[in-house]
Parts: C-alpha cells; structure tokens; sequence
C-alpha cells in the first residue's frame, strides 16, 4: 500500500498553521499538476482559427460532450453548468490517466490522489452543496417536496419521506466512494501482478515461464482496461452530477 502514502515533499516541520499541518504532499503536488495540465489544455483550444486545429477540436469536443450531457438531463437550464461540470469531469479525468503514466521508469513515481476518499469525497460534497443551494435558492422549502414522490399516499408519507431524506444525503457519500475504490482496486491489483512478474523472474527461468510471463501479459490487458475505467469514472462522477443537479433545478 505504499503507493498511497501520502507524504510531505519538503518535510512536516515549521508548517504549522493554527493547530493543523498544511504541509505540501505528493498528493497536494501531483493535484497541482491535473490542475495545470487542465489549465493547459483549456487554454491551447481557447484559439478561435477558423479552420481548428486537433487541439481545439478536443477542447470543443470535451466541451460539447458536456454540454450535450447537461442539456439532456436537465434541460435548458443545465447550460450554466458547463464550466463546473466540464472542469470537474476534466480534472477527474486528467487526474485518473496521470497515476497511470509509467513515469517509475525514469524515477518520477504519479500519485493517484483519486484513489484518496478525503479527495473524491470533497469534489462530492462539493457537487452536494452546489446542489443544496440550487435547491433551496429557486423553490425554498418546497424542495423537501423532492423527497416526496408525486401521488405517494397520505397515511405513506411519514414513511417515505424520511426513506427518501435518508437516500438523498448518502448521495455524496456513494459519489465519493465510487471514484475511490474504482481507481484504488486498480492500483492494488496492477501492484499485485507486478509483484508476481519480480517474483516469478526472480525465482527462475520455469516460474518466469509459468508465473512471470503470464501476469506480465495480464498487467498490459489491465492497464488497458484502466484507461477505459479512467475515462469511465470520470463521466460517471460527471452525470451523477448532472442527475443530481437536475433534482435541485427541476425537483424530479
């Protein structure tokens, strides 16, 4: 479980700050990084030429994908939250495939901080919040009537609504523990193989051949497949967002 140490790079002392520690971690770095890289690629498609580039047509690309998303699940007024979805898909995404690079070959080691609930947690609670506020903004206290499916009976409503409350606030928690698990199981088995293939080479030209060999093959048809999960996840945290927004601005 090494690999999801999360440590300080420049030391844990003399960062004190009221009682709490504000260190700068792996994990505090290598979101700097999704960030800037984010920020790169908005930026490089924000060129209006009028034949686009490969570059602008994957920032128009990503951006309509949103956009279309967004219209689908809560209509016209999903528009006005492209740009927060559309960085948080980004950044999710840019997150997901950059502890995927295979930068341990030239001693850089990627540090995949969705594989930390503390993180996919926040990004839910915010989403939540955004969509409390929404709620509570445009219908007042006519949003608790969310929790009360139309036509429920009278004498059934004591029951559902509090059923229904219940569902509604593990919302964040389920949003968060999907993306975490998702890519921690990921990491934990690519570990896992690895370790067979050092082994197995270790052990022997005939464990090599029975062990080694075949977990290296394995490992390429994982790493595959965590690129596709890298992606997957990503627009999953993205249109759970959208669905659930679509609750706040439509009460569904």
């Amino acid at each position: 479980m090494h690999q999801f140490t999360i440590q300080p790079i420049f030391g844990s002392q003399n960062w004190e700050l009221a009682g709490y520690n504000i260190a700068f971690t792996n994990s505090a770095m290598w979101m700097l990084i999704a960030t800037v890289v984010l920020w790169i690629f908005v930026a490089g498609g924000l060129r209006r030429e009028l034949v686009p580039g490969r570059w602008q047509m994957a920032v128009e690309y990503f951006t309509g994908f949103v956009d279309n998303m967004l219209e689908a699940n809560i209509g016209e007024a999903g528009r006005k939250y492209v740009p927060y979805v559309f960085s948080l898909f980004m950044f999710i995404l840019f997150a997901n495939i950059l502890g995927l690079l295979p930068l341990g070959v030239v001693g850089i080691h990627p540090f995949t901080f969705t594989s930390h609930f503390t993180v996919t947690g926040i990004l839910a609670i915010l989403s939540f919040s955004i969509v409390l506020v929404v709620g509570f903004w445009k219908h007042g206290f006519h949003f608790f009537s969310l929790f009360v499916p139309h036509g429920t009976p009278l004498p059934m409503i004591p029951i559902i609504f509090p059923i229904e409350l219940i569902s509604f606030m593990v919302r964040p928690f389920s949003l968060g523990l999907r993306l975490f698990v998702a890519m921690m199981a990921g990491h934990v088995l690519l570990e896992v193989l690895s370790s067979f293939v050092i082994d197995g080479t270790n052990a022997g030209v005939g464990y090599a051949a029975l062990v080694g060999i075949p977990s290296f093959i394995l490992m390429i048809g994982i790493c595959a497949l965590e690129i596709l999960v890298a992606g997957i996840q990503a627009y999953v945290f993205a249109l759970l967002t959208s669905l659930y927004i679509n609750d706040a601005e439509n009460l569904h």
